[in-house]
């Protein structure tokens, strides 16, 4: 005859033994702190002990608080799904962006199968750090772990607002540094030299990135109605005001700083009054789209890009009876990687970094040093030697020199 499943409970642990005879103990915390809550099953009542030990500790300490007796799956499933039916908000108080909610359900594919069990107020960092090291063995990229947490980072940073867990486990997390990132930049004379071997109808799409820094779903979203040629008040700028998603449509843009005014220079304005003349579209109608209601498609793009860069360099070779050497070749770029040359010929013509954080539509001014900081002028002892001339020169009127490299 099988034997019978038993259980029981005694002085705070619970224990159960199956059919087989296999015995499992979990200490029972109930507090007026906490309420009821469970650890997990161990092998040894002294495991389970040592458990509620370590749990009667924290709440003493102010570590444990009362929450909802839910695991990490649970608590994901709750807030994904309050984020895309749109009444869970990010922190700037908006609706999470269809883009962002995907990059998230993206990385929890990674997280779920690793703690997705486990009770929301049961992780510590610790546990986080073995994963976060285990990873890096294993020889996960450090941006893809990095993104991988960005999932944890939204729940415990709602956990923690809402006294569900007192303290945060996903801060100050050593995380292996993303290092082997390289954006191309292309130097102004290169720049100029990429957009002079595109058709005319190519080369105001890249010159847009090249001197005006939209994000490829700006530029595919952006109508004539938000670039203002002529504008008294402003002068002539782009308004950023869209982005195109690939699966959403016309959406706001990435950040709510992505909203912005970016100025024309002369150069661009002038290719821009000309590729609308040549269009004949106005108003509601796509600058640079497919037709005035159909965005651009990146890949085509890309590939007549692609096409007319190597034909420029076959054309150069033929003229010079011999094969290009690598300085003399034109390299192909990406938009985003325009992108990043309009920062730095943004930098290297003067302008300050707020200025810059501004145009380039960043969500706060740190992002701009972390991409930008070693393109900027003025390193340590630069300042420090503007400084020594600041306070040696008694006589000269309050900011002339130090304004020369810090303005």
């Amino acid at each position: 005859m099988a034997a019978k499943a038993k259980r029981g409970s005694r002085n705070g642990i619970e224990w159960r033994t199956d059919t087989k005879g296999v015995t499992r103990y979990r200490g029972v915390l109930n507090t007026k702190t906490t309420g009821k809550a469970n650890g997990p099953w161990c092998k040894s009542n002294a495991e389970a002990k040592a458990w509620r030990v370590k749990a009667q500790g924290e709440v003493a300490s102010g570590v444990r608080r009362a929450g909802p007796s839910m695991t990490l799956r649970e608590s994901w499933a709750q807030f994904i799904a309050g984020a895309q039916a749109g009444t869970i908000h990010d922190r700037t108080g908006k609706p999470y962006k269809p883009s962002t909610l995907r990059g998230y359900e993206r990385a929890w594919k990674r997280i779920d199968p690793e703690i997705g069990a486990h009770r929301l107020d049961a992780i510590r960092r610790a546990d986080l750090q073995a994963l976060v090291d285990r990873w890096a063995a294993d020889g996960v990229p450090a941006a893809t772990i990095r993104n991988s947490l960005d999932p944890l980072r939204t729940l415990y940073r709602r956990a923690v607002q809402r006294d569900h867990v007192a303290v945060n486990p996903t801060t100050n997390l050593d995380i292996p540094r993303v290092s082997n990132m390289r954006e191309r930049i292309a130097p102004r004379e290169e720049a100029a030299a990429l957009l002079a071997a595109l058709s005319e109808g190519e080369r105001v799409l890249w010159a847009s990135a090249f001197y005006s820094g939209l994000r490829r779903g700006e530029l595919r979203a952006l109508k004539w109605s938000n670039v203002h040629l002529a504008n008294a008040q402003h002068g002539p700028h782009i308004h950023v005001r869209e982005s195109w998603d690939d699966k959403e449509g016309r959406d706001t843009p990435k950040t709510v700083a992505g909203v912005r005014r970016v100025p024309l220079i002369p150069q661009l304005h002038a290719l821009l009054r000309e590729h609308k003349l040549a269009t004949g579209r106005a108003g509601s109608d796509l600058v640079f789209g497919r037709s005035a209601t159909e965005p651009f498609t990146p890949s085509t793009v890309r590939n007549r890009a692609l096409a007319a860069w190597k034909s420029a360099n076959e054309k150069q070779a033929k003229k010079l009876g011999r094969a290009l050497r690598e300085d003399e070749a034109l390299r192909p770029i990406t938009l985003h990687e325009a992108r990043h040359t309009f920062a730095s010929l943004m930098i290297a013509a003067g302008c300050n970094a707020k200025a810059l954080s501004v145009v380039m539509g960043h969500a706060a001014i740190s992002i701009t040093f972390d991409r930008y900081g070693k393109l900027m002028p003025g390193g340590e002892a630069e300042v420090g030697r503007l400084l020594g001339l600041y306070l040696d020169d008694a006589t000269a009127p309050d900011g002339d020199i130090v304004a020369l490299r810090l303005g």
